[in-house]
């Protein structure tokens, strides 16, 4: 997906989430993580050999979910004086990144288990009209949820 669809199907879903404007952005940012590690294709001196390592590594959800579990073990047994909230910012910026591999999952092979090994669907091209609809019908399935079951 392009980073634009990343941005506006993490952001709508957490918001659709929490009802946090602050979560919300910091998994918006964290949506851009995954392609971040991996470098900026205009910039590879060689795009077929960036494109080769593309949605590697960096793809894996594992250390994301390290990050998240780390953190929260880290909060549990910490008096806060009630405000934990703060441990909240950087499990939602793991959850964007997780997201970001999720959506790509349904436009390409992202590694699961391990990060050799790709699994995923293509529902469509990257850039593709379907791509931006896909990502309206995210919109707008999270706006019906929110006029449904929505405070």
């Amino acid at each position: 997906m392009k980073w634009v669809t990343h941005e506006v199907v993490t952001g709508v879903l957490v918001y659709t989430a929490t009802e946090d404007l602050t979560l919300t952005a910091c998994a918006m940012a964290g949506a851009v993580i995954p392609d971040r590690l991996d470098g900026d294709p205009r910039k590879a001196r060689d795009y077929w050999l960036w494109r080769s390592g593309h949605r590697g590594w960096s793809h894996w959800p594992a250390p994301y979910l390290f990050v998240i579990a780390a953190v929260l073990s880290a909060g549990q047994g910490m008096d806060l004086g009630g405000d934990d909230r703060w441990f909240m910012l950087p499990v939602a910026v793991m959850a964007g990144a997780l997201l970001h591999i999720l959506e790509d999952a349904v436009c390409g092979k992202v590694p699961l288990v391990f990060p050799g090994e790709k699994i995923g669907i293509k529902l469509f091209p990257v850039g593709s009209f379907r791509e931006y609809f896909f990502g309206l019908a995210v919109v707008l399935a999270a706006y019906g949820i929110k006029l449904l079951y929505g405070s």
